[in-house]
């Protein structure tokens, strides 16, 4: 007589449970210090080490928080491998974790980056231009001045002022 598969009392959902979290542990391993490629591949094997084990979902707050865990010991486990153990410089982790909590809410900051994308569109081409440049490019003060004919002084208040009225005009769409 075969034995029959044991059925699955979780009502456990692995496809739904990768697309619901995924960008969130992305994000998350971002924040910590991986570079876009480490992150991706990060991601990846903490669903492997999630779904290697049986599996409850107890709601979105503590799943992500497990996930989280999960991806932040194949953050180290990595970074011990390769022998880079101080690379970690989160001290307090626990609050950095509140902290994301916090910023990345239920939807792994999905509600923030848009109002970030809505909010660039009310800066003058300048501004966000200055910002691309240091943000995007890692560009110096000094290479933002050249490019934008200001000096290095004025690059500095123009980003200063872009980035009090994003985060004025982000706190304004999320409230």
């Amino acid at each position: 007589m075969e034995a029959s598969p044991t059925p699955d009392t979780t009502g456990f959902d692995a496809a739904r449970l990768i697309e619901q979290y995924q960008v969130g542990v992305w994000r998350y391993l971002r924040a910590l210090g991986c570079e876009p490629a480490q992150a991706d591949d990060l991601t990846q094997e903490t669903f492997l080490a999630v779904l290697q084990h049986p599996f409850r979902d107890y709601g979105a707050a503590s799943t992500a928080a497990y996930l989280r865990k999960v991806a932040r010991s194949q953050f180290i486990s990595a970074h011990r491998r390769g022998g880079k153990v101080k690379v970690i410089v989160v001290e307090d982790i626990e609050e950095f974790d509140r902290a994301w909590d916090q910023w990345a809410g239920n939807d792994s900051g999905e509600a923030r980056l848009e109002a970030l994308r809505e909010c660039l569109q009310v800066l003058t081409s300048r501004a966000r231009l200055a910002l691309e440049m240091r943000f995007r490019e890692r560009g110096s003060r000094a290479n933002i001045a050249a490019a934008l004919g200001i000096s290095e002084h004025g690059a500095k208040n123009l980003m200063q002022r872009a980035k009090r009225l994003l985060r004025e005009c982000i706190e304004g769409k999320l409230q």
